[in-house]
């Protein structure tokens, strides 16, 4: 009777060291996947920080191409110019970028607050930043269908030779429909169109002197 109640003694100190040793693997499981999951969360938040870091540079790269080349576009054709804004914003968890025109400090929304003619010099820069944006970039042909409708007729020569100078900078062509004479004082050639007898009807009408040469 006593040989029995030791044995079952050994029976349940063998079944208790099993449980231990099995407490024991498992605590030390998790502790070496708690040094795996710290090591893995400082590799986050390094990659986070890398991340933050090209967003940032990316977002200053952004502002030069689309602020300055916008702003000087529009200091180029406008006396009193205004200066474009770009500014990023996180709504919804996702970086979307307000635009604004300013002047002596006072920011103003672009359509509402401006006449056309700013917005369509604003609307040309950009175009021509995001083009030169593209990596690679895209066949060096833009065309434009009256590009400065809105512009009044006193600074349409302006924008000419804001234009011929962006196409020579960035050896871009452009071709541009225009009913504005004055739009095409710096153009390389000059087609004029009409139509007679229902057929359109092309003739060259100008062709720049240097670009004959």
């Amino acid at each position: 009777m006593q040989t029995s109640k030791i044995e079952d003694f050994r029976r349940k100190l063998e079944r208790q060291k099993g449980e231990f040793q099995r407490i024991q693997k498992s605590i030390h499981q998790g502790k070496e996947k708690r040094t795996w999951i710290r090591k893995d969360l400082r590799k986050h938040e390094q990659a986070r920080e890398i991340i933050r870091e090209v967003g940032l540079k990316t977002q200053q790269q952004l502002q030069y191409h689309i602020s300055d080349i916008t702003s000087l576009a529009l200091d180029a054709v406008f006396p009193d110019p205004y200066e474009l804004v770009a500014e990023f914003v996180q709504r919804r968890n996702k970086t979307e970028c307000d635009l604004y025109f300013e002047r002596d400090g006072d920011r103003m929304d672009p359509i509402s607050a401006s006449g056309g003619g700013a917005v369509d010099v604003a609307a040309f820069a950009l175009r021509i930043a995001s083009w030169s944006m593209q990596n690679p970039r895209s066949r060096n042909t833009i065309i434009l269908d009256e590009p400065m409708r809105f512009l009044s007729a006193n600074l349409q020569d302006r924008a000419s030779q804001m234009i011929k100078q962006i196409s020579t900078k960035l050896n871009i062509q452009f071709i541009i429909i225009t009913h504005e004479e004055a739009l095409t004082e710096h153009a390389d050639s000059i087609f004029q169109v009409g139509i007679k007898k229902g057929r359109s009807q092309i003739k060259k009408i100008s062709e720049n002197e240097d670009m004959v040469k």
